[in-house]
């Protein structure tokens, strides 16, 4: 929860320091946002490619345990289509894609931003700050009325850091695996997902 309440604090600082022209005009150069993009997507593959248990899960679970991320991804763009009714002033393809961001706001909330402008982009840093939120906040709620399974797929791309404490003491230490799993598959998507909607 500090991490994400310092990530919003950092972002409003940004608005803020970007409003009162506090800024080096250096720093608003386009090619500084698209280059911290790059990194982030080179982060992302260390990440992934640095998930040596995740072969070992997939020999105990089957490929069953992919229905999880499976279930994740179609739940969330069958809601956002949904949403997507209520606000007409923004494209199906918009909505996706803020809501392909899986809860993984940084990464998300700058792809957005360079091809869809900072409106669109701040409302998917918004939205996948919430979402992560909800999680850190009624995970307990989530176990109780859905079962343990349900923070995991709320958590989306977090579930392999910060949600995951909260999974182990609500969902209980034999979802940790799964919630692990669950993180790395989701988090490799996101870039996928979110370049091929705003493409569309």
């Amino acid at each position: 929860m500090k991490q994400t309440a310092l990530y919003l604090l950092l972002f409003v600082v940004g608005v803020a320091a970007a409003i009162t022209g506090v800024l080096p005009e250096a720093l608003q150069d386009d090619r500084i946002s698209k280059g911290i993009l790059y990194l982030l997507l080179f982060l992302v593959g260390i990440q992934i490619g640095s998930g040596k248990n995740m072969f070992r899960v997939l020999g105990r679970y089957g490929i069953k345990i992919m229905l999880l991320p499976l279930g994740t991804t179609l739940g969330t763009f069958a809601g956002v289509s949904l949403i997507s009714l209520l606000l007409p002033d923004r494209s199906l393809t918009d909505c996706l894609s803020v809501g392909a961001g899986f809860a993984y706001y940084s990464l998300s909330s700058i792809l957005i931003t360079e091809f869809r402008g900072a409106e669109l982009g701040t409302v998917a840093l918004l939205a996948n700050i919430m979402r992560e939120f909800s999680v850190l906040v009624f995970a307990p709620w989530m176990v109780r009325y859905f079962g343990p399974l349900a923070p995991i797929s709320a958590g989306g791309a977090t579930t392999m850091d910060t949600t995951l404490p909260f999974i182990t003491r609500y969902s209980g230490e034999p979802y940790v695996v799964v919630a692990l799993f669950h993180g790395m598959v989701i988090d490799f998507t996101v870039p996928l997902w979110v370049s091929l909607f705003l493409s569309l």
